[in-house]
């Protein structure tokens, strides 16, 4: 028997055969040829044009739009190739973004706030943050740092959450662009960022020892949607962020300075 049944074309493509039936119904992927016994028989061809489909349908095409795609006779395997490439690319972009802004909401979730969605949206870009406090609490609710946060942000008025975004804001931008010139992480420039992020969280959620910072700075890289966030703005960006809250900690605890938490 010369072909792939439908139930082996079904397991090879991870599709159910019922899905496959529609497709030879609305004549989308019509198999090649039939069995003494009637049955459809898939060729290699047809296995192809099956991936195609899957592709597109991965990439959120409806069945017709796929149909005029595959029917346009001057396109050939390669030119499904480079679309297929830059689509993936370009909801690569818009789902790093995506993650970057759901890393900004669960950071606030966090910490506590009290916003309104509309305020939560005109700050951060969302109106979302509360579907991040279930994780968060489960996360860090059993910790005097949450504890703490929880009491200071419940008194932030929008004014103070505009002012910590834009220290926010300032902070990731900064150790991007020591990153970027070629400042080592356990230089002056990138510890100097590292204890004003220290101090940032010290002021406005919890006192931030450099224990507690060297936690935060694994945290970092020990998360995939921390990673990346931050190197969806530069490329390494998490990894050397950690590494500077590393060098600044053991700077500090090295000259002996005084630390809480």
């Amino acid at each position: 028997m010369n072909g792939y049944t439908v139930g082996e074309v079904a397991r090879l493509a991870h599709v159910s055969v019922r899905t496959l039936h529609h497709y030879d119904g609305i004549g989308l992927l019509t198999p090649g040829a039939r069995s003494p016994a009637g049955y459809r028989l898939y060729s290699p061809s047809d296995l192809h044009r099956l991936r195609q489909i899957l592709f597109y349908r991965e990439l959120e095409f409806g069945l017709e739009e796929i149909a005029e795609i595959l029917a346009d006779a001057s396109a050939g395997t390669d030119d499904h190739l480079r679309r297929q490439h830059r689509l993936l690319r370009q909801r690569r972009t818009r789902d790093q973004a995506l993650l970057a802004a759901i890393e900004r909401e669960m950071e606030a979730r966090k910490m506590g706030m009290s916003l309104t969605p509309e305020e939560q949206f005109e700050i951060f870009g969302t109106d979302k943050l509360a579907e991040f406090t279930q994780e968060a609490e489960q996360r860090w609710g059993d910790t005097d740092a949450w504890q703490q946060s929880q009491r200071r942000t419940a008194a932030y008025t929008k004014d103070d959450w505009i002012a910590i975004k834009a220290e926010s804001d300032a902070s990731i931008n900064g150790f991007a662009a020591a990153l970027r010139a070629g400042e080592p992480a356990t230089g002056t420039v990138a510890m100097d960022l590292a204890e004003a992020h220290r101090q940032h969280i010290s002021r406005w959620f919890y006192d931030c020892g450099y224990e507690a910072h060297r936690g935060l700075a694994d945290m970092y890289t020990a998360d995939d949607r921390y990673i990346a966030a931050y190197d969806e703005i530069e490329p390494g960006l998490a990894l050397y962020v950690r590494d500077a809250m590393y060098a600044n900690a053991n700077r500090g605890q090295a000259a002996g300075q005084v630390q809480v938490g």
